[in-house]
């Protein structure tokens, strides 16, 4: 049987707002597996404990950058450690030369990126200059290019959510919505093709374990797991999404009235996925203290 440690159940508690008993009970019914605690207490509590899944957990900024015949465009995420540090004047024109290289010299991946000549000198003796300037860490994290025969779109939330799309036909119009609606809705995938499996098995573990608790007949578990099946990648593919400004249409229905179709689209969320690291500055204060 695996230890199951404080910081385990505080991190699993933190990712799902579940109560903390219940936070250990799982771990130790999932010998330790966090992403299978997690999975167990899906089944308890329903959605509520995966909605932490969400959560930005770095600071930064997210920056997009089309051009002017619309036929390529960047979009760009780079952290830093405190919003403030984001809000910086050098710290954007930093982003800002970064996505403009970008979109220009067409770098194969962010080590290639920091090769690069921008309008203020190398790209990562910059960095290390800023990083001295502000005092913080700073880290170009990701970024997607688009090359089209259509129109490339883009969309930036407050600097936190960015969408670039690529949309073949259609209209500036309906880009811009399409745009806006990813940024609300945050489609995983374009269609079904697009979902990696592993997330439809886990959905598909959760609907069978739930309907078991509810006592339903072993011969209708496969079924009702389907239909959960079903209805999640209705909810994450974008297609099948009802469109934000009218729920009555899909995504799918809406392009096609308007003689569209999407080639590609990315979105991305300031800290998403990276886990942003708690200070105990009371902890910290009462140490030193003791020193």
């Amino acid at each position: 049987m695996a230890e199951i440690t404080a910081s385990m159940v505080k991190d699993l508690r933190d990712r799902t707002d579940a109560p903390m008993m219940d936070c250990k009970k799982a771990l130790t019914e999932a010998n330790g597996d966090s992403a299978r605690a997690e999975e167990i207490l899906r089944v308890r509590f329903g959605n509520k404990a995966s909605k932490a899944a969400g959560r930005l957990a770095a600071e930064g900024i997210v920056v997009a950058f089309v051009a002017k015949d619309g036929k390529t465009g960047t979009l760009l995420e780079v952290n830093s450690e405190t919003d403030f540090c984001a809000k910086n004047e050098d710290f954007l024109k930093y982003t800002h030369d970064l996505i403009n290289a970008i979109n220009e010299k067409n770098p194969a991946n962010i080590e290639a990126l920091t090769s690069l000549t921008i309008s203020l000198g190398n790209a990562e003796e910059v960095r290390a200059q800023l990083v001295g300037k502000v005092g913080e860490n700073i880290t170009p994290r990701r970024f997607v290019r688009y090359q089209t025969t259509g129109q490339i779109t883009s969309y930036v939330h407050s600097g936190r959510i960015g969408v670039l799309l690529d949309l073949q036909g259609g209209n500036d119009v309906l880009g811009k919505d399409l745009a806006m609606h990813i940024a609300a809705n945050k489609p995983k995938a374009l269609n079904a093709s697009g979902i990696d499996p592993q997330l439809i098995e886990v959905e598909k573990r959760v609907a069978i374990e739930k309907a078991k608790e509810a006592g339903k007949p072993e011969a209708m578990l496969e079924k009702i797991a389907e239909g959960t099946v079903q209805k999640f990648l209705k909810e994450v593919t974008l297609l099948n999404q009802p469109f934000v400004k009218d729920d009555k249409v899909t995504i799918e229905q809406l392009l096609k009235t308007n003689n569209a179709t999407i080639n590609a689209f990315s979105i991305y969320s300031v800290g998403e996925g990276i886990e942003k690291a708690v200070v105990d500055y009371a902890a910290e204060v009462a140490a030193a203290a003791k020193v």
